[in-house]
């Protein structure tokens, strides 16, 4: 095999800007790595964007961890220097949400109390998950008994009893937010549909207002109950096994059918009012453009006098057609900025006619960023086809 000669740093003409006016945003499962392994050629794509100084996020719907655990993880298995402020989770937007701070919210998901202590480190004072309410009160599931001695380490004095008799000094709960996937999906359903059945989120009380046909919505969510909140709406991913496996949206949609029964069935149409984010809704997509435009100002920072040039482009690399190419294709930035969908054929999406069309379709990361560097490369001296064509590539010291 022929030895590979080391990839020089990328110049610019001088009739181009001095700082490249685009910019990537990868997903993770499926595009970077799939479960614990590195895909092939995802470190190589990632260093050399870095060694060209081209910016770069990585956006993606999974969570269930603090964002720096998650980049350091990252980190080590990709072999690149990677910081939180190039990183958005599926629950990384709901720091914003300081509305709720200083209420007590239930947090739903992940492995443990993870997601309890990310939710903290956004700022939420008081978390409950359903581990603690079960651990107070197992029958509120009988069928989790077994679960007891799992979740007795990290479970936690909830704020306030439940009080069947004196529902004025019970426990409330004030928002549901379902940070990652849950591990119990009968103990989680159970006490969300406890929470938007009752009287104003106060565990133990039911609804008066439920059922009443002379009400909007027949009764339902009618009389105070919190509201609820998905970060993640994928129905599949990419994991280690061949084929994809339910990710939160499999949850949704069981929870969605759930909802359906206890309040009537189809025929009533009762709506279960929530607030979904993760790709590829605009909340995500504004949240994930804000980020990527302070990154990019952060690197260039010391580059030029004044304001950075506005960015004019992402390319959007992911696996996923109905959240990654939906997403990026859906987004309509208030800044201007045009989003580009790349789909690679390394996770969730193999063949076949993709439900979202994307710009292109490529075999892998490596591939998508040629792709796009290609669509850039007036704007350089050197031939980005002749470079990116070397393969295994590694970027000079």
């Amino acid at each position: 095999m022929a030895a590979c000669r080391p990839l020089q740093r990328l110049s610019f003409s001088t009739a181009s800007p001095k700082i490249p006016d685009f910019a990537f945003a990868f997903d993770i499962d499926g595009v970077l790595v799939r479960s614990n392994d590195p895909l092939p050629n995802a470190p190589d794509a990632l260093s050399f964007l870095q060694h060209q100084r081209i910016p770069f996020i990585l956006l993606t719907n999974g969570g269930g961890k603090p964002e720096e655990e998650r980049v350091a993880d990252l980190t080590a298995k990709l072999k690149v220097p990677l910081d939180t402020t190039m990183f958005v989770q599926s629950h990384t937007p709901f720091a914003d949400l300081d509305q709720y701070k200083d209420k007590t919210i239930l947090v739903c998901g992940g492995d443990g109390d993870k997601c309890r202590y990310v939710a903290e480190k956004y700022g939420f004072k008081s978390v409950v998950i359903p581990g603690d309410i079960f651990c107070a009160y197992p029958e509120i599931w009988p069928f989790s008994t077994q679960f007891l001695p799992y979740y007795q380490p990290f479970a936690r004095p909830l704020p306030k009893p439940i009080l069947q008799d004196s529902p004025s000094d019970s426990l409330k709960i004030d928002a549901i937010f379902v940070y990652n996937d849950p591990r119990d999906w009968g103990l989680d359903a159970t006490i969300i549909l406890d929470i938007l059945l009752s009287h104003k989120g106060i565990l133990g009380t039911m609804s008066p207002r439920n059922g009443d046909i002379k009400a909007p919505n027949h009764g339902y969510l009618q009389d105070g109950q919190p509201p609820l909140f998905y970060s993640n709406p994928d129905l599949w991913w990419a994991a280690k096994y061949h084929l994809p496996r339910l990710g939160q949206g499999g949850f949704r949609e069981a929870m969605e059918g759930l909802w359906t029964a206890v309040t009537g069935g189809p025929e009533r149409n009762v709506e279960l009012y929530k607030t979904l984010i993760g790709k590829p809704y605009r909340m995500t997509y504004e949240f994930a453009e804000r980020r990527l435009n302070s990154h990019r100002k952060h690197l260039f920072s010391n580059q030029i006098d004044g304001e950075v040039p506005p960015l004019q482009k992402v390319y959007m690399v992911g696996d996923n057609p109905e959240s990654d190419i939906r997403g990026a294709n859906s987004y309509k930035s208030p800044l201007g900025t045009t989003w580009e969908s790349i789909l690679v054929r390394t996770g969730v999406y193999q063949n076949g006619e993709p439900a979202w069309s994307p710009k292109t379709i490529q075999p892998g990361v490596w591939e998508a960023v040629k792709w796009a560097l290609d669509q850039n490369k007036a704007r350089y001296e050197l031939d980005l086809r002749k470079i990116l064509s070397i393969p295994g590539a590694k970027m000079s010291q």
